[in-house]
């Protein structure tokens, strides 16, 4: 982790100011949850993979149409269900009758943008398919290795409450997404504006995301990525965000501590939230503001509070509190 800044403060400007544009052109059919967008901003600047859980009803699908349509690219979407195959992801090889010849037929991973709608709704074997595409960037069909066209993003959405049906994701898939975001209810002025948005003039309950324009094509978002992997971060930074996991590990009430790799996810959003505020070092604000959507998914609470209903994000508060941050 550099403790030099390279980026000049003219291309920082140019960082904040696009951000801000997504910002705008989301906030046009995604209306409030303004930490959602954060996050989600944050995670596609960091170059990684989202999870986005809420009931139905909260704009989870719209989020997601909102920023790929913002930024470009191709977009892909797949309804997660029970009898939904690993080739159904990936794509498989047939054998052509006429060339005499087996072709390639590629599946709905081949995109910039995946949306995995509902992606708890398919078996494990469905949801292993995308363990390489995720980590690795590729798919191999038939011992054939096919890249990924950069930029690549998983974002799988989930509901929290509806269980008949559903299959838990295994624990190396749970670590693959970078952040795990929850969206709530909004509030009521937001509701309203919603409400309106909704109803004026249309008959049909339907995703409306015609007024959003593409602000950044993915070519830009491969320099914006670049640019947030320059930012600094102090040593005592890396620090904090390192005790932090380690503290998971051995914290009374987590049954389950992060990985290694929940460091680096740490380090690597901070980074994206600073560029996205324009500035080219992390502060521990950055770490403490985003150590809930990173680690929530990486860690278990214990039977016991799980059973009294003791949620990962309180246990995280807590830990936070504890771990003295960085005063310079």
């Amino acid at each position: 982790m550099s403790a030099t800044s390279a980026i000049p403060s003219e291309s920082l400007q140019r960082a904040a100011e696009l951000a801000q544009r997504l910002r705008s052109e989301i906030s046009k059919v995604f209306i409030g949850q303004p930490a959602v967008v954060e996050q989600v901003l944050a995670a596609l600047l960091a170059g990684g993979h989202m999870l986005i859980e809420g009931v139905p009803g909260l704009g989870k699908t719209l989020l997601v149409q909102a920023l790929a349509r913002a930024v470009g690219g191709r977009y892909s979407r797949i309804q997660f269900t029970p009898d939904l195959m690993p080739a159904d992801v990936t794509g498989h090889t047939v054998f052509d009758p006429a060339s005499g010849q087996f072709t390639t037929r590629r599946g709905p991973v081949f995109a910039n943008f995946l949306l995995a709608d509902e992606i708890n709704r398919a078996p494990a074997k469905t949801q292993a398919a995308l363990l390489e595409v995720m980590q690795e960037a590729q798919v191999t069909l038939d011992g054939q290795t096919h890249l990924l066209e950069a930029p690549f993003m998983v974002l799988a959405t989930q509901n929290p409450i509806e269980q008949e049906g559903t299959y838990a994701l295994p624990e190396a898939q749970l670590d693959r997404f970078l952040l795990k975001v929850l969206i709530d209810f909004p509030g009521e002025s937001e509701e309203a504006d919603i409400l309106r948005f909704a109803t004026e003039r249309r008959s049909a309950e339907r995703l409306h995301i015609e007024s959003v324009q593409c602000v950044v094509q993915p070519e830009n978002l491969l320099r914006l990525q670049a640019l947030a992997a320059h930012v600094r971060v102090d040593p005592e930074i890396g620090a904090y965000a390192l005790r932090i996991v380690r503290a998971t590990r051995d914290f009374p009430g987590i049954g389950v501590g992060a990985s290694t790799r929940g460091a680096i996810a740490l380090v690597r959003s901070a980074r994206a939230r600073a560029l996205l505020d324009g500035r080219d070092f992390v502060t521990p604000d950055d770490i403490k503001q985003l150590a809930p959507a990173v680690l929530r998914h990486r860690i278990a609470p214990i039977a016991e509070l799980a059973i009294e209903g003791r949620s990962s994000d309180e246990l995280i508060a807590d830990l936070l509190e504890r771990i003295p941050a960085p005063r310079a």
